[in-house]
């Protein structure tokens, strides 16, 4: 073999390797860019309404009828609850606003599991304790998909999805397009596959210029659900729903919970 082949040889294998060094530290930093906790310290809203397990995970609880379930997105706490559980009350309805395992206070290490076993330990709690029959579930971006299992475990009696996405695999592929994001995702949350099993109605509220969860996942999903709604909402993003798009927020969720807008 010439200088040449060999010098091409052994920049393909440096191109190889280079590129399996990356895919390896996506795949071993996965959870790291799936749940994004903000730093710890910070006072939950409506401290005043917290309420621990013994477990250590604790969650903000305001009574009213129905009572929301809210699961938040990936790069926020209850700190930053404040605004998703007002919108709510606003509506004259009550609130359980459910911390994450690994996020703000909550002991443990955010995955898949354990968010489900943290949000299913809530409802019990709802259920049983509280014998809370009338409820909503709600998950805004990673929330979505928390509410979206919990509706397949029977969970709860319709669902409000706020920029939801498909599975999280499909979110990889999309953000990492040269990875091949279905091999290296291990929390998959894969509503997708779960919604045909979800029976109650459901509503999608997305907005059209979302620039991380796109609003073709909204669209997919609605044909997905056996009984759902997709109220788009124009021009909206993927952060700035609650802040710019108020009215329409309130206009698409209201209907929905049997309130006035």
């Amino acid at each position: 073999m010439t200088a040449a082949p060999r010098l091409a040889v052994a920049a393909l294998l440096i191109v190889i390797g280079l590129y399996a060094a990356v895919a390896a530290y996506v795949a071993l930093n996965e959870r790291s860019f799936i749940f994004p906790a903000p730093p710890r310290g910070r006072a939950p809203a409506h401290a005043e309404r917290l309420v621990s397990l013994l477990s250590g995970q604790y969650f903000v609880y305001l009574p009213g009828d129905p009572v929301v379930v809210h699961f938040h997105g990936n790069g926020e706490d209850l700190a930053d609850g404040g605004g998703m559980i007002d919108l709510y009350r606003s509506f004259g309805a009550g609130v359980l606003a459910v911390e994450y395992p690994g996020y703000g206070s909550s002991p443990g290490v955010a995955s898949e599991r354990s968010l489900y076993a943290g949000a299913e330990a809530a409802l019990r709690w709802l259920r049983d304790e509280q014998h809370v029959e009338n409820v909503v579930l709600s998950g805004q971006s990673l929330g979505s998909g928390v509410a979206v299992e919990m509706a397949s475990r029977g969970y709860g009696s319709r669902m409000i999805l706020i920029s939801p996405f498909t599975s999280m695999a499909s979110l990889g592929q999309r953000l990492f397009p040269w990875l091949p994001g279905a091999l290296l995702v291990r929390d998959r949350f894969d509503t997708l596959a779960k919604a045909p099993r979800v029976r109650g109605p459901v509503l999608i509220v997305h907005g059209t210029r979302d620039e991380l969860v796109p609003f073709s996942m909204g669209e997919q999903l609605v044909h997905a659900f056996p009984h759902s709604a997709l109220r788009p909402i124009p021009g909206g993003q993927h952060n700035d729903l609650l802040w710019l798009h108020a009215p329409e927020m309130r206009a698409a969720i209201a209907p929905f919970l049997g309130s006035r807008p």
